[in-house]
């Protein structure tokens, strides 16, 4: 399918992490999500009905993000993953998150996992 809605740059503030200062001080994600749907009926249409809110969309990663701490990227991104699938009619979900402040010994613009998920898998 090549129809998506792409949701970029979505900044939250978590607490994520695997050091108990990421844990208590906290520290901006960026959450990009592609979302693979039929978009024509919409198009045609011009009716949020036959389309994805992009408002409820975003209020479901930041409720994500900025809820229950997380150890890994990898948890949040298949929790927005599974959680889009379930609350959403698209067929396939792509999902990045990135964590600019990585606590590593060197200059990295940012850590990210990026997973894409579908109905099918």
């Amino acid at each position: 399918m090549t129809d998506r809605i792409i949701l970029a740059g979505m900044n939250f503030w978590g607490y994520h992490g695997v050091r108990p200062e990421e844990n208590s001080l906290g520290q901006p994600f960026i959450i990009d999500l592609e979302l693979y749907l039929d978009l024509q009926q919409a198009g045609r249409s011009d009716d949020l009905e036959d389309t994805v809110s992009y408002s409820l969309v975003y209020r479901l990663v930041k409720e994500i993000v900025t809820g229950k701490p997380r150890r890994l990227l990898e948890n949040i991104a298949e929790t927005i993953a599974a959680r889009v699938l379930e609350e959403f009619p698209v067929q396939e979900v792509l999902v990045r998150v990135k964590k600019p402040h990585v606590p590593l010994p060197g200059i990295v613009d940012y850590a990210a996992v990026e997973i894409r998920r579908g109905r099918t898998r």
